[in-house]
């Protein structure tokens, strides 16, 4: 079923010579039924504004557009992409706007409406550092309002993970002190050209609007880092680095010494963080 008067997407890949490339970590998602989908799980976008970063061909972007995003940032790093997605902007005018740049090295913000939406097929190989920077602005709530992001799948359970399984993490611990954080869809690796060695899956992270439980966000990026850099050593040996009374604070705030990252909950984690930076 066509969503708009476009193409379909490997006749537009075909016309204009674009072949996936693995330096790019790019893979392009074809069917423009699952872009559309993967639209919808961002919610309402009538009166929104939504960053893209890797858009390649444009599936999602279309789908996007075709959800009624107000309007479309999309920044893309292959020049090569950039006359199909000049073709999409054709038909839906004033709409889509292509920064051609490294999104790591772009600001958006001048471009977006606040709070805007960030919806993406992010490539594989920046994609868990865009989300950490996502995580961990200078304020909060953000300028955003909601994540919906594809990730490889093992990427995505790391994000959703609960303590005490092998998943949980640093990830996990950022995602979920400040968002609710869901997996919304899976795919199969067959779902993309070309088909990548794993599964990936969509996650849809929705900002809170303050913290689940206080602690100072450097702090906090500090013990976790710390606390998960050494998962498999226990917590007194791990963070002895962060005060010479490591032991007492672990047990003032409920935490066994001898426990490892991985079974400390994020409560537990907050309230560490806090200790700590009172005893400094």
């Amino acid at each position: 079923m066509a969503i708009d008067t476009l193409p379909p997407l490997r006749e537009v890949i075909a016309r204009h010579n674009l072949s996936a490339r693995k330096a790019l970590g790019q893979n392009f998602l074809l069917d423009l039924n699952l872009t559309a989908k993967i639209a919808r799980l961002a919610g309402d976008l009538s009166g929104t504004d939504v960053l893209e970063v890797g858009p390649g061909p444009g599936g999602l972007t279309r789908g996007l557009l075709a959800e009624g995003a107000r309007s479309v940032l999309a920044v893309e790093k292959d020049p090569r992409c950039l006359p199909a997605l000049a073709e999409i902007a054709e038909i839906y005018p004033g709409r889509l706007k292509v920064i051609e740049g490294d999104a790591l090295q772009v600001d958006p913000r001048a471009h977006l409406s606040v709070p805007y939406a960030v919806a993406a097929n992010l490539p594989y190989n920046v994609g868990t550092e865009l989300l950490v920077r996502w995580l961990t602005p200078a304020a909060w709530p953000p300028d955003w309002s909601s994540l919906t992001l594809m990730f490889q799948r093992e990427v995505a359970e790391r994000i959703v993970a609960a303590p005490g399984s092998k998943a949980y993490g640093r990830l996990a611990v950022l995602a979920q002190w400040r968002c609710e954080a869901r997996i919304a869809m899976s795919l199969p690796p067959g779902a993309f050209t070309p088909p990548p060695k794993v599964s990936s899956a969509v996650v849809h992270l929705t900002a809170l609007p303050e913290p689940r439980f206080p602690a100072d966000p450097e702090v906090l990026s500090r013990v976790v880092a710390m606390a998960f850099n050494q998962r498999r050593k226990m917590l007194r040996a791990s963070l002895r680095g962060l005060h010479p009374a490591i032991e007492d604070l672990l047990r003032e705030v409920g935490i066994a010494p001898t426990d490892r990252a991985e079974r400390v909950p994020l409560e537990a984690f907050c309230a560490l963080a806090r200790a700590v930076a009172a005893a400094r």
